[in-house]
């Protein structure tokens, strides 16, 4: 058996603070609200809150640009605030891992407003600067320090008059980059995260932590899309040369100073890079949020996650059992299908119409059942869905906006656009918690920050812990089967028939105790035929989301529409 520990056995709850609950009437959630609910989270079974960003933020890109790391935005109240919400989530057991967002600050981080001020001011070196480049006599050229896109489109660059220089930005132009090739920056860093430790804080999620590190020179990236300027430059940015030893020295000087749980967002990693981070032997993390399976309906050559296609279940199987077996006892999987960056799982992976529950329920075992630390997004334990706003004027993420202003510049049709954003969208996950279904879902007594979603009057959580039969209660029973069965956690995963099975089904395997997962995730109704080698004495149906005859003979059976079952091999 691996390792016993804590951080593997339990199950994460993310909650994006603006969107969960308002106190206060103003329409945007915040820590009271929070704090009301704290004991629907501890009745779900959740062991960890991840809490998105609640720190000082002028609030361009969902407080993930920082001006303050040690204050929290008024939006959400005081640090007096949090002192009584993190101790009311220890006083049920819940422990607390911060969002830490140190890869860029906000523009109004007050070293950047020093740094923009003179090009010898001691916080220059904090940010990463760069003068213009000449262009050529003939026009030609960008003045621009290099050709690299931002993910929120456009260039990564942005000019300072005061300075005549450019600074990089890989996301919002409110979001400059930190330069962590300064020992001074990591100082500061270390020092605010053991600030937050001594506060009582469990835990850190690390924002695209893995971008730290860029490659020396910053150089032009080369041109894979012949329809903009700005070309992605991610082999420049993601897992640099340094990037080992800042994660070290990150270790050394604040996360093996006590039982400290660290999860980091690393997009463009390989099962064996993820191996090095989270081995327990000689890595500095526990485990990191992979992005490859939020990739697998994405058209690769086109506007990146806006053109996409139906998931394959093919593509589900390969790379979920490539980071099952790669990982196993040399690292740890963070098991997740949604959260604030990702559309609903449900009407993504799943249908959200006649068998919204169903496959809400299949999405819910299929992920439980896998080894690693599962993550619930608020939401998902009541199969929350994508919502289509009228206009993109009812819209707020920065990263919508912008890829629809650059999109309609490019000449693209905004139906075609509108349909992305529906289906992609980082704003169907963050509209408000369907509290109940009366005005505003309960989620405010005022007008909230962005729209709720108009089926909060059927999807909500009052009708679902109304209904035994719903998917919270089976998301309870997910979660409860977890503590009481060491196999999920720590169980070896093999992948039963091929890839191309219209069924995917696996199993997991700890000594003499074995699982076997049966999932259908379509509208079909394909035979399933037990594998040969297999025995199974007994008839012990672990949790399955529809009704099972006890006397079924699991040898050779048709599953219904997004049927899932686990069962007990004797």
């Amino acid at each position: 058996m691996m390792n016993k520990k804590w951080w593997k056995e339990t199950v994460v709850y993310q909650i994006y603070p603006r969107s969960f609950r308002d106190s206060n009437g103003d329409g945007i959630g915040d820590l009271r609200g929070i704090i009301e609910k704290l004991d629907y989270l501890k009745e779900l079974g959740i062991g960890v809150v991840w809490l998105s960003p609640v720190y000082k933020s002028p609030n361009d890109d969902g407080g993930y640009d920082i001006s303050d790391y040690q204050d929290i935005l008024s939006d959400f109240g005081t640090l007096a605030d949090w002192e009584v919400m993190i101790a009311g989530m220890h006083e049920r057991g819940i422990k607390l891992l911060m969002d830490l967002v140190v890869n860029h600050t906000s523009d109004e981080h007050p070293w950047f407003t020093e740094a923009r001020k003179s090009k010898d001011n001691p916080y220059r070196d904090y940010y990463i600067w760069r003068p213009a480049r000449a262009v050529g006599p003939d026009g030609t050229g960008i003045p621009e320090p290099n050709n690299w896109g931002s993910f929120f489109s456009g260039s990564a660059w942005e000019y300072d008059q005061k300075t005549d220089e450019y600074y990089l930005h890989l996301f919002s132009r409110k979001q400059p980059d930190l330069n962590w090739e300064n020992p001074r920056v990591r100082s500061e860093i270390w020092k605010m995260m053991n600030w937050w430790l001594s506060k009582g804080v469990d835990g850190f999620r690390m924002d695209v932590i893995n971008l730290i590190s860029k490659v020396a020179g910053l150089p032009d990236a080369p041109v894979t899309d012949s329809t903009t300027t700005w070309q992605w430059g991610g082999q420049y940015f993601a897992n640099g040369p340094r990037l080992l030893e800042f994660l070290a020295e990150m270790k050394r000087e604040v996360l093996s100073r006590g039982d400290v749980f660290s999860v980091g967002e690393t997009p463009m990693v390989t099962t064996a890079e993820v191996a090095q981070f989270t081995s327990e032997e000689t890595g500095s993390l526990n485990m990191v949020f992979q992005f490859e399976h939020m990739d697998m309906d994405t058209i690769p050559g086109g506007m990146g996650k806006w053109d996409f296609k139906r998931f394959e279940l093919r593509d589900l199987k390969k790379i979920t059992s490539r980071w099952q077996d790669d990982l196993y006892d040399k690292g740890w999987n963070s098991l997740y299908l949604s959260n604030h960056d990702q559309p609903r799982p449900v009407s993504r992976f799943g249908d959200d119409g006649l068998y919204r529950v169903e496959s809400a329920k299949l999405l819910g075992t299929f992920l439980h059942m896998l080894q690693g630390t599962p993550y619930v997004y608020q939401g998902e334990e009541i199969g929350m869905t994508n919502v289509k706003f009228d206009t993109i004027d009812d819209y707020r993420d920065v990263e919508t906006m912008n890829m629809y202003r650059e999109a309609v510049k490019r000449g693209i049709d905004p139906h075609k656009i509108m349909q992305a954003i529906y289906t992609k969208g980082r704003d169907n996950a963050r509209t408000p918690i369907q509290w109940d279904d009366g005005p505003q879902a309960g989620f405010t007594s005022g007008t909230p920050w962005i729209k709720v979603n108009p089926n909060c009057t059927t999807i909500n959580v009052a009708q679902s812990q109304a209904d035994p039969d719903s998917i919270y209660f089976y998301y309870r029973k997910l979660i409860q089967l977890r503590k009481d069965n060491p196999v999920i956690v720590y169980g070896k995963y093999d992948l039963l028939a091929s890839v191309g099975d219209p069924i995917y089904a696996y199993m997991r395997a700890l000594d003499n105790d074995r699982l076997l997962v049966i999932l259908n995730f379509s509208t079909d109704q394909p035979l399933f035929k037990l594998p040969g080698g297999i025995t199974y004495t007994g008839k012990h149906l672990l949790i399955g989301n529809y009704p099972v005859d006890a006397d079924e003979d699991i040898n050779e059976f048709t599953l219904r529409p997004y049927e899932a079952r686990v069962y007990r091999l004797a």
